[in-house]
């Protein structure tokens, strides 16, 4: 599904370079964590699928299902079924959150050539989403993210990513300031996104989040770049022995 070949990138306003290349294959159906050291890239990359337009790519490709989305835009990788869930959500005065669901639901049923969802079906889709997430529907009544706990931004983007049915999640160190039941709860909600049809890309630091969104490949990412690569039992090796031994290994 996701494939990344030779990937360099920097930030645009300054030229330093970050991702140097990096190389990635995700299929569907999996679920990837990407782990590595503070600075490493790791929230980079994320930016860069979404489509931020503070980085530059400047050699190498990222193909979606084979096709290449670097000249796309975000609205067009969105609408091809590719969602950033943020470490830090974002708040939106004066955009309800109702609303802001609304529009993106239909912006996607449009580029899929759907029917926009009338109002009563729109509203039980929301209402159910967020039941299974326990938010209260009296908070989708705030504007986006606005008065929300960092508990409940989360929670927000989870039930954004269960209405809009993405095929390529990018979940941005989701457990960051999330307490035990809160992440239990998100932690379901994204396994419950889990299909054959779906990937998943997991970026965090902890083991903790991992314990509950058990990963089936994990990717060490260090300097711009993957420098090993296992399966679920990586990240408890990191977690026991730090990422040390495989900076050394891959030096």
């Amino acid at each position: 599904m996701l494939e990344i070949k030779n990937l360099h990138a920097r930030i645009a306003e300054s030229g330093t370079e970050i991702i140097r290349g990096l190389n990635l294959t995700v299929k569907a159906g999996e679920v990837a964590a990407i782990m590595g050291p503070n600075g490493s890239g790791k929230s980079t990359l994320s930016y860069i699928l979404a489509g931020r337009d503070d980085y530059e790519v400047t050699e190498g490709d990222i193909l979606y299902n084979g096709e290449s989305i670097l000249e796309m835009d975000p609205a067009e990788r969105a609408a091809k079924g590719l969602f950033l869930a943020f470490q830090y959500p974002m708040e939106i005065p004066g955009v309800a959150t109702m609303e802001f669901l609304k529009v993106a639901m239909n912006s996607q049923r449009k580029a899929r050539g759907e029917e926009p969802l009338k109002v009563p079906e729109f509203i039980k889709r929301v209402k159910d989403a967020a039941g299974t997430l326990e938010m209260d529907f009296n908070m989708l009544k705030r504007p986006v993210n606005v008065g929300f706990s960092g508990g409940e931004k989360k929670r927000a983007e989870i039930l954004q990513m269960k209405l809009l049915e993405p095929k390529l999640c990018v979940l941005d160190e989701t457990d960051s300031g999330l307490d035990i039941d809160a992440l239990k709860i998100v932690s379901d909600g994204v396994n419950a996104l889990r299909s054959p049809d779906r990937a998943i890309i997991v970026i965090t630091h902890y083991q903790r989040l991992l314990d509950h969104i058990v990963p089936d490949t994990v990717h060490v990412l260090y300097k711009g770049q993957v420098i090993k690569s296992g399966d679920k039992s990586l990240a408890l090796e990191l977690e026991e022995n730090g990422y040390a031994g495989i900076i050394e290994e891959a030096a």
